[in-house]
């Protein structure tokens, strides 16, 4: 009788934890756009970190332009550039049990064509890069979750050798350092890597001594990440089709480069330029996606010295491949292809880092990027 009463109690036990463990499995996926009119804005999918399947996004809340955007650390807000002129920053509530968005305020970013959102490590201020215009800006959270006082604006100046893409400044992405000390700002038109000191107690960013690292001209910076270890810094060069390598000095914000390899095939001879970096959550791989050569290409890091070395390309099986993120796991890349209308999932290997396609890809509209959420 002891032995059945404990069986059935294994038994209710397992039952309880089941819908717990499936339901972990789930996340939502929000998807951004990079144009705007009826029915464009903002979508939401659902993806399971255990089979890797995505399902087709249904379309949320109609917004201008939301490319880039990050969510909350709290789960309950997003924030997002709205792209285009005038540029602008969005706010919204997310409705924990269904990921629907509701706009909570816009405010003027500082300049056109607003690119890149990032949150400070206390997640109280909101930094965006305005790419057209050439400047950055921070502004504060409000305790409700709206976009609150703007407490910092830069404007860059100069220009580099490309007679076309290079004859202002475009700033192009902006991060926070892991110490909450430092911003970077990658600027696209003036082929610096700038670096400015942040006060988290005001907001304010001032330029950093030294204030910048160069890049080989024409070289046209873009995005910008960490490494998890906080030691070394991957730019990759949009124009240049490179990603550079810097050792990052923690203390002083100095940038020291150590590297720079290219994201393409030594046979590629047509049209192509880059668009994201990200590092995976293990600090083993980086990955680089290549737009007109249409694919992710893979690189183990070094975890001596940081140094990359090529490991695949992996056909992103769409056109444009603007932006990819893993999903909480680090089992599976999803990337959006901008020009195919398509999202696709990536096995990711986490023993060689190399990607395999799962799935048919998924229609969505004008992708741009994508960030997951956790389904309660």
């Amino acid at each position: 009788m002891q032995k059945l009463r404990l069986h059935l109690l294994l038994l209710l036990l397992a039952a309880a934890l089941a819908p717990a463990v499936a339901a972990a499995a789930d996340m939502f996926v929000l998807f951004g756009t990079h144009r705007s009119g009826p029915g464009i804005g903002f979508s939401v999918a659902h993806f399971d970190t255990d089979t890797g399947v995505l399902t087709t996004p249904k379309f949320d809340v109609e917004a201008v332009e939301p490319a880039y955007f990050v969510i909350h650390p709290d789960g309950r807000h997003l924030y997002t550039c709205n792209s285009g002129a005038p540029g602008g920053v969005s706010a919204y509530a997310i409705d924990p049990q269904t990921a629907h968005l509701t706009l909570l305020n816009k405010v003027p970013s500082g300049g056109d064509d607003a690119s890149y959102v990032c949150l400070d490590q206390t997640s109280r201020y909101v930094f965006v890069a305005n790419y057209s215009g050439g400047n950055l800006a921070a502004f504060a959270i409000n305790p409700d979750g709206s976009v609150g006082v703007r407490t910092a604006f830069v404007q860059h100046a100069g220009r580099s050798v490309d007679p076309q893409r290079q004859t202002h400044a475009y700033a192009h992405s902006i991060i926070i350092d892991p110490t909450n000390r430092f911003v970077l700002t990658a600027d696209l038109g003036v082929d610096k890597l700038f670096v400015y000191r942040f006060d988290e107690k005001t907001g304010a960013l001032t330029p950093n001594d030294p204030p910048f690292a160069t890049v080989k001209p024409g070289s046209g910076p873009r995005h910008v990440k960490f490494h998890p270890n906080g030691r070394w810094v991957y730019l990759i060069n949009e124009m240049g089709c490179t990603i550079t390598a810097f050792n990052w000095n923690r203390v002083t914000g100095a940038l020291a480069e150590f590297q720079t390899i290219p994201t393409l095939p030594a046979d590629f001879t047509g049209t192509n330029t880059c668009a994201e970096v990200v590092v995976h959550p293990n600090g083993r791989f980086l990955y680089g996606s290549n737009r007109g050569h249409d694919g992710i290409a893979v690189f183990a890091i070094d975890p001596e010295n940081g140094r990359l070395s090529l490991i695949q390309h992996a056909s992103s099986r769409g056109k444009k491949p603007r932006n990819f993120a893993f999903d909480p796991t680090g089992k599976w890349i999803v990337c959006t292809n901008h020009d195919s209308d398509n999202a696709v999932v990536f096995r990711v290997d986490g023993s060689t880092g190399r990607l395999t396609p799962t799935g048919q890809p998924v229609a969505v509209p004008f992708p741009f990027c994508e960030r997951f959420l956790p389904v309660p």
